[in-house]
Parts: C-alpha cells; sequence; structure tokens
C-alpha cells in the first residue's frame, strides 16, 4: 500500500499543490469503516433487523468519538442522535403463484426468474388475481405539457397493464423527453404510481438491461425483498395491488402466442400517436401473502453547531441501509453487505465529521444526516425533507455521497444526473484548485438524478447534489475507470458480491472526500446562498422562500 501510495502521490503532485496544508482524509480509518460495517456481523445493515441497531450503534459512537453533538429529534428538551422514521414494513409470506394464459398455452411465472414482485404495499393481507386482462401501454406514461398520453382513455380496472422501461426518447435519442436524458417519467416509481392514479388491478415493467440501466439480478434482489414505504392515509393512491418486474423472454413470449411482436410494438410505443394495444385472449393470475406492520427505522444526526449564524445548515448526507440478507447468489452467499453502496457514504461522512470537528468552529452549523431506506426508495431522506429537524428554507445546500468509487485517483469528478445549479459551479472551482476536472454524468438516461438521497432536498427547492467519483483514473486512464465501473455494475451491485475487497485503492476515495469536504467548508464560512439555475423546475420553489434568508 506504500509503494501504491508513493506512486500516486507522484503521479498526482501537480493535482495537490493548492492542498498540502489542509487538513487530510485518512484511507486507512475509510478502510477501517467500510470493513466494519460491510462485514457479514452487520447482516446487511436492512432496517428493522438486529443490522440496523448495530449499525446505528457504530455510526453514533464513531461520531460521538468525531466530536459531533446530537443533532436528531428533541427528546425531554435535548437533542437525540436519531429522528424517528416510522415506516410500513411489507413482506411476502410463502410461496408466489403467479402464470399467465393465452387461450390453451400456459407460461409458468417463477418468482425470481421470469418475474419479480413485490410484496403489496397497500396494507391488504394478501393479493389474489384472477385471469385478469393484459394490456400493453408502452411507455406507461402520461404528460399532458408534452401531449403524450400512453393509455389515451383506456380503462384500466381490474387490468394488468405491461409497460416499458425509461423514456419513448431512450431508443432514438431525441423527441419529446430530452433525448438520452431520463426524465421522472422513466423511473419506474413514476409507473407505479400512474397505475395507482388510474386504478390498475397491477402494473409488470419489462425489464431490459440497457434502459433499466441494471442487469436482472439487480431487480430480482430489489424487488423479491421486504418492502418499506412512508406510513401512507390511503396507499392504493399510491401503489397498485400488484407491482412486479418481467424478463423481457417471457415478455416476448407472451406477446407471440396473443400474435403480436414485441419489438414492432415497441417502436411503436416510441411515438405520441400510440395506443394502447390489448392482449387478446391473455390472462394473468397470482396469488401470494403479504405481512405487513409498522415499524420506526432510524436517521442518525450528528451537528456542528455554527459559531456566527447556527441557524444556516449545510447537510452531508448518505444512506446507511442495504438490502441485508436476501435470496443466495451463485455462491450460496446470502448477505447483502454493501460495501461499495454505501458503506463508502458513511464513511466519508464519518471522517468528514472528525476534520470539521477538529478545525476552527465554521459560521454556519453543518449536519450529519445518515439516513435509511434508501434502497426501498429513499424514504430516510423523502422523511427528513418532509420533516426537517431544521428549516430547509435556511439549509444552504446538500451534498450526498453515495457509492463512491475505490479504483483509486482519478483526474475527473462527476453527479448525478444533471442539474442548473450554483452548487454545481461551486464543486468544479473547487476542483481547479486541486487539478480536477468536472465530467457530466455519462448516463443522463440512467436517471440517476432521481435514485440518490439529495432528490426529496432538490424536488423542495434545496440545492442538492449527489457526487460521484471520476472515471478518468490516474494511472489506466477513462479505459479503465469505466471497466472498473462496469464490472462492479454487473457483477457486485445490489449483489452479496458487493463486499470488501483488498485490492481497492481508497486513496482516490480519500481525494473525493477531500473535495467535497472543501466545498462544504466553503459554503460554511459564506454568507452565500446557492440558487437553481435559469430554467431548473426546482428554481420556483426555492425561490418561494427567498424572504426567509435576508
Amino acid at each position: 500500500m506504500k509503494r501504491l501510495l508513493l506512486a500516486t502521490a507522484l503521479l498526482c503532485a501537480p493535482m495537490l499543490a493548492h492542498a498540502t496544508d489542509a487538513p487530510k482524509i485518512d484511507p486507512a480509518r475509510l478502510a477501517e469503516h467500510i470493513k466494519i460495517l460491510s462485514s457479514d456481523a452487520f447482516e446487511g445493515r436492512a432496517p428493522a433487523t438486529a443490522g440496523e441497531e448495530k449499525t446505528l450503534a457504530y455510526i453514533i459512537a464513531q461520531m460521538q468519538a468525531a466530536g459531533l453533538e446530537p443533532g436528531g429529534d428533541l427528546k425531554d428538551g435535548k437533542r437525540a442522535w436519531t429522528q424517528d422514521v416510522p415506516l410500513g414494513k411489507f413482506e411476502i409470506k410463502g410461496p408466489v403463484s403467479a402464470h399467465m394464459m393465452v387461450g390453451d398455452s400456459h407460461i409458468t411465472l417463477n418468482q425470481g426468474e421470469q418475474i419479480s414482485i413485490r410484496a403489496a404495499m397497500t396494507n391488504v393481507d394478501s393479493v389474489a388475481i384472477q385471469n385478469a386482462p393484459i394490456v400493453f401501454a408502452g411507455y406507461g406514461v402520461k404528460a399532458p405539457e408534452r401531449s403524450w398520453d400512453d393509455f389515451k382513455g383506456l380503462d384500466v380496472k381490474g387490468k394488468i397493464v405491461v409497460v416499458l422501461i425509461n423514456d419513448p426518447d431512450f431508443e432514438t435519442g431525441s423527441g419529446d423527453f430530452g433525448g438520452k436524458a431520463m426524465t421522472y417519467y422513466g423511473r419506474w416509481t413514476y409507473k407505479f404510481e400512474e397505475a395507482a392514479r388510474l386504478g390498475a388491478a397491477g402494473l409488470l415493467i419489462v425489464h431490459e438491461t440497457a434502459p433499466a440501466s441494471y442487469g436482472w439480478a439487480t431487480v430480482k434482489n430489489s424487488n423479491t425483498n421486504t418492502m418499506f414505504d412512508i406510513v401512507r392515509k390511503e396507499p392504493a393512491k399510491s401503489h397498485p395491488a400488484l407491482e412486479g418486474w418481467i424478463q423481457r423472454d417471457t415478455a416476448v413470449e407472451l406477446f407471440k402466442a396473443a400474435g403480436l411482436d414485441f419489438d414492432a410494438l415497441k417502436k411503436q410505443a416510441q411515438s405520441r400517436d400510440f395506443k394502447p394495444v390489448e392482449l387478446k385472449g391473455a390472462t394473468f393470475s397470482a396469488a401470494y401473502a403479504v405481512d405487513h406492520q409498522v415499524i420506526v427505522s432510524k436517521n442518525v444526526v450528528g451537528r456542528l453547531t455554527g459559531a456566527k449564524r447556527p441557524d444556516e445548515t449545510v447537510v452531508f448526507s448518505g444512506h446507511w441501509d442495504h438490502l441485508g440478507v436476501g435470496l443466495p447468489d451463485a455462491k450460496g452467499d446470502t448477505i447483502y453487505n454493501g460495501a461499495v453502496d454505501n458503506a463508502t457514504g458513511i464513511a466519508a461522512m464519518i471522517e468528514m465529521g472528525r476534520l470539521f470537528a477538529k478545525g476552527p468552529r465554521p459560521d454556519r452549523s453543518l449536519i450529519f444526516l445518515a439516513v435509511t431506506a434508501e434502497e426501498k426508495g429513499l424514504l430516510g431522506s423523502e422523511y427528513y425533507a418532509a420533516n426537517p429537524v431544521y428549516p430547509l428554507a435556511k439549509t444552504v445546500g446538500v451534498l450526498n455521497t453515495d457509492a463512491l468509487d475505490p479504483a483509486g485517483p482519478a483526474k475527473d469528478f462527476t453527479i448525478s444526473g444533471s442539474a442548473k445549479l450554483g452548487l454545481l459551479d461551486d464543486l468544479i472551482a473547487h476542483g481547479k484548485k486541486v487539478g480536477r476536472t468536472y465530467t457530466p454524468d455519462p448516463a443522463t438516461e440512467a436517471g440517476y438524478f432521481y435514485r440518490s438521497d439529495h432528490f426529496p432536498f432538490a424536488k423542495r427547492g434545496v440545492p442538492a447534489i449527489s457526487f460521484g467519483s471520476g472515471e478518468d483514473l490516474v494511472e489506466g486512464g477513462v479505459a479503465a475507470g469505466k471497466a472498473f465501473a462496469d464490472a462492479y455494475r454487473t457483477n457486485a451491485y445490489h449483489q452479496p458480491a458487493d463486499q470488501w475487497n483488498d485490492n481497492w485503492r481508497l486513496d482516490g476515495m480519500a481525494a473525493d472526500i477531500s473535495l467535497i469536504q472543501g466545498l462544504g467548508l466553503d459554503l460554511a464560512n459564506s454568507t452565500r446562498w446557492p440558487e437553481w439555475g435559469e430554467g431548473s423546475e426546482f428554481k420556483a420553489v426555492r425561490d418561494a422562500t427567498m424572504a426567509q434568508r435576508k
């Protein structure tokens, strides 16, 4: 490791010339946090398990040792280390029976193989769908502002709707949805929500690796696990009774049996003239039991109170949870350790807190927010943003760390998605000081902007970004960085293989964290309020609270 660090130091000397006097993030400390949090002893860090209890205890102990203050819920006049997050917990009990019929043809659907059905989140004890008609509704989009309606008056009540993942522009790269860059209409969350609004019995999303941006293993592991949701008064308005994904090959088989050409219909769905298609003679049936209850998970909140303007807050966020214990992989491993996703982000937060606490107290307050249930739909960050401990109007910005790359130092960096945002301009300026350049998200079609814990803040107007490690590595360039990222996405993302590796290079991660910390410190010692750029969909809601920042 010393040899590697020395080589990196020599290669990166020009980059680090401006940062020699700054406190340094210690790669060894990062490694220790990641090893512990992603160890089998933490059981994959799922909410509402013994893994949560161990994770919370570890993070709180580390924040306390770092010199942070408790910054969570008020209890008996004092701040606790946590914020309670009530969640609905939903789990399929027993086997899932599912099949499709097309005339006399029977298509078997095995849970986790041809289909991945989520536990119903509508507070029911069981789901029983018998011979429901099946319709194809293109990309499942109703976007009046784009004069787009994939349903065109179709009554979907009592029906199973089959839709495509991503936006209608994904295949062509141009059109009414901004080309390759995914809009919220492309996210699976939107498609389930729209099906619920229309009263469908269920929605099945056809999985294809490229437009989904991940393989079937990720779909299976994420959707056959225990599900969580915020507690809703009327959950059926947000979730249809059945939510799931279907393998592309199975969908092609279904369409063929119904006398339809899947690829031809997919091409038709890329036009606003598309009309929904009934799969004549095709029906869907499923039955399974559901256990549902309300549990209380927790966000961890550490704080450093500002010296001059303590009511103004800079937030560092990241999620502590992963997928817990789930289906075995090919090696029989059932623990989804989540080393990169997201033990790295929590390690970053703890070590930034340590350095901030050792230095001069900044003018503004700093919040270190480790949120729960990101893997279940950004639920911990959504709950905090809806029930902020510190007012969002006076939250300067949110800097999120999620899945930092342990591939070694990079000459560039990125953020999740694209944004017209002053906070990004600030980050780019800090990058230039240490010789690093900004590379726009190379895969905006994957919708990463909507997939990290900065998003619940952003949609409420708070300037927020989720930092991404660069792919232009000092050793090996873009080819090596892309190969590392592709291998992780294919072989480890949301799989038991996301575990500690002794060959990882954490010196690059340390440089990433130092860049984030530098921006945070600058914000904390300034009087500036970063703003959204003109044309941003989040600018108006932020501007509405401008008077509270004077």
